[in-house]
C-alpha cells in the first residue's frame, strides 16, 4: 500500500510539474506575444472632454486625433508600428485632466498625448507631463505667458489671433469703444489683460473699456447684454471682444439678437467660436459678427478641400464640419509623426529635441515650422458669420506670424522668450541674460 500510494503521489507530482511546465511555457509564449504586440503598436494618447460643459467643442478633437492615426495607419503607421489611440473622458472636469493625464502616461504607456481645450485643463496637467517627463500637443488659441519644455502649442498664441483681431476692429470697422467679455478663467483673464494693455497703448481711454465675466456654463445673459448695449449707446463705436467657451455661447449669441444688437452697429469678435459651435444653433441672428482663427473650413484650396473630403468620408457625416482647432491637430500630428521618424524613437527626450525646426503644410496653403519656444508659425484670418454657419473671410495677414509665447504687452513679459534650442530655458529675460525658472 505505502509502495502504491508513494507511486500514485509521485506520479501525481510528475503530472503537476508538467502541467506546471507547460502553463508556464504558455504564459511565457503569452508574455512574449503581448510584447511583441505591445512593441509593434505606438499608444497615442487623447485627452479631450466628450462631456461637459466643454464637449461641443472637444468631442471633434478626438475624432480628429482617431481619424490622422487611421489616415497614418494606411500608409504603414510610424517606423514600421502601428499607432494605437487610447482615449479618455475627463469630462470637462480640470482635476480629472491631470488624473486621467497620469493614466496614460504610467498605465497606458502612451509616447504622446493630443488633449486640452480650456487654459485651466492645461494648467491643471503641466505638472504631470514635467513629473514623467511624456509630450502634450495642445491645439487651442490660448493666453500665451508659458513655454514649457513638454509641451507644443499649436494653437493660437495673443499675437496670432486677439492682437490682429483689435487691430483689424480698430482700422477696418474704427471701434473706439470696447465689451472684453469672457469665461472667467485662465484664459479670458490674461488675454484681456493683454488687451487691456494693448488698447491703452493705442489711446484708449479707461472709461472706454468695460470687462465682464461669467461662470462656464452660463445660460442668464439677459443682464448682461442689455449693459452691453447701454455701454455702446454712447455715440461712439462699440465692439464686443469675446472669450466666452463651451456651450454658453448658445445662449449669448441668443440674447443678442434678441435685444436686437446687430454685427453692423456693434460686432462681436469671437476666439472660441468656428465651425463645430455654430453648427448646433440658429445662425440669424450671429450673421455679420465675426471670428478670428488662422483656419476657416471655407479658405479654398487643394490641402483644404481634400482634408474637408476625407474627414466627411471618414465620419460617414457629409454635412460635418472643420475648424481651427482640429487643424491645429493636424499640424502637430505631422510635425509629431516627423519628429519621430527622424530620430527613429518615440523616446521623448529625443522628440522634444527634433521637434523645433520640423515644418508641416497647413490647411490654408502655407507651411507652417515649431519654433525654438515650442509654438508654431500660422496665417491670421477674420471671418464674417455667414448664414449657413461657415464664414468669409474678410482680412488675412500677408504672411505667417511665428507666435510668441511671452506678450510684449506685459511688464513682465516684453523682455522674456522661450528658447528651448540655444538656451534651454521657457523664460529667458534677454535684458538680464537669465533663465528665471521651470519654464511658466
Amino acid at each position: 500500500m505505502l509502495s502504491k500510494s508513494t507511486h500514485d503521489i509521485a506520479a501525481s507530482f510528475s503530472r503537476r510539474g508538467v502541467l506546471a511546465a507547460t502553463a508556464g511555457l504558455m504564459l511565457g509564449l503569452a508574455s512574449l506575444t503581448g510584447a511583441k504586440a505591445a512593441d509593434d503598436t505606438i499608444k497615442v494618447g487623447v485627452l479631450h472632454s466628450l462631456s461637459g460643459t466643454m464637449a461641443i467643442s472637444e468631442t471633434t478633437l478626438k475624432d480628429t486625433i482617431l481619424f490622422l492615426i487611421d489616415e497614418q495607419n494606411k500608409k504603414g503607421g510610424v517606423n514600421g508600428k502601428k499607432l494605437e489611440a487610447v482615449v479618455v473622458d475627463p469630462a470637462s472636469n480640470w482635476p480629472l485632466f491631470a488624473e486621467k493625464a497620469r493614466e496614460l502616461i504610467t498605465k497606458d504607456k502612451v509616447s504622446v498625448v493630443f488633449g486640452c481645450w480650456t487654459s485651466v485643463s492645461r494648467k491643471s496637467v503641466l505638472p504631470v507631463f514635467k513629473e514623467l517627463n511624456s509630450i502634450l500637443f495642445y491645439p487651442v488659441q490660448y493666453e500665451g505667458e508659458e513655454s514649457e519644455r513638454n509641451v507644443f502649442y499649436t494653437g493660437a498664441a495673443p499675437n496670432q489671433q486677439a492682437i490682429p483681431a483689435v487691430d483689424y476692429l480698430m482700422k477696418e470697422e474704427k471701434v473706439k469703444r470696447w465689451v472684453l467679455a469672457g469665461t472667467d478663467y485662465v484664459y479670458p483673464r490674461t488675454t484681456n489683460k493683454i488687451l487691456e494693455a494693448y488698447l491703452k497703448s493705442k489711446g484708449v481711454a479707461q472709461e472706454d473699456i468695460m470687462i465682464n465675466y461669467t461662470p462656464f456654463g452660463h445660460s442668464d445673459w439677459q443682464t448682461i447684454v442689455a449693459d452691453i448695449k447701454k455701454f455702446g449707446s454712447a455715440g461712439k463705436k462699440t465692439a464686443v471682444v469675446s472669450t466666452i467657451n463651451g456651450d454658453a455661447n448658445v445662449p449669448f449669441y441668443k440674447e443678442l439678437g434678441n435685444q436686437g444688437i446687430k454685427a453692423k452697429d456693434t460686432p462681436v469678435v469671437a476666439f472660441s467660436v468656428g465651425e463645430e459651435e455654430l453648427a448646433g444653433i440658429d445662425t440669424k441672428p450671429l450673421v455679420g459678427h465675426l471670428a478670428a482663427w488662422n483656419y476657416f473650413e471655407s479658405i479654398k484650396n487643394p490641402a483644404n478641400e481634400k482634408f474637408i473630403k476625407d474627414w466627411q468620408a471618414y465620419t460617414k457625416n457629409p454635412k460635418r464640419v472643420t475648424n481651427d482647432p482640429m487643424e491645429a491637430h493636424v499640424i502637430g500630428f505631422n510635425m509629431w509623426v516627423k519628429a519621430v521618424e527622424k530620430v527613429k524613437s518615440t523616446d521623448a527626450d529625443k522628440v522634444i529635441d527634433a521637434l523645433p525646426g520640423i515644418e508641416a503644410p497647413n490647411l490654408t496653403g502655407g507651411v507652417s515650422k515649431m519654433l525654438p519656444n515650442h509654438h508654431i508659425t500660422k496665417p491670421v484670418f477674420i471671418g464674417e458669420i455667414k448664414g449657413n454657419g461657415q464664414f468669409d473671410v474678410v482680412w488675412k495677414t500677408p504672411s505667417l506670424v511665428p507666435g510668441d509665447a511671452w506678450s510684449k504687452e506685459l511688464d513682465g513679459s516684453k523682455d522674456l522668450i522661450g528658447d528651448w534650442v540655444g538656451k534651454k530655458c521657457g523664460n529667458f529675460n534677454t535684458k538680464t541674460n537669465k533663465c528665471l525658472g521651470s519654464g511658466s
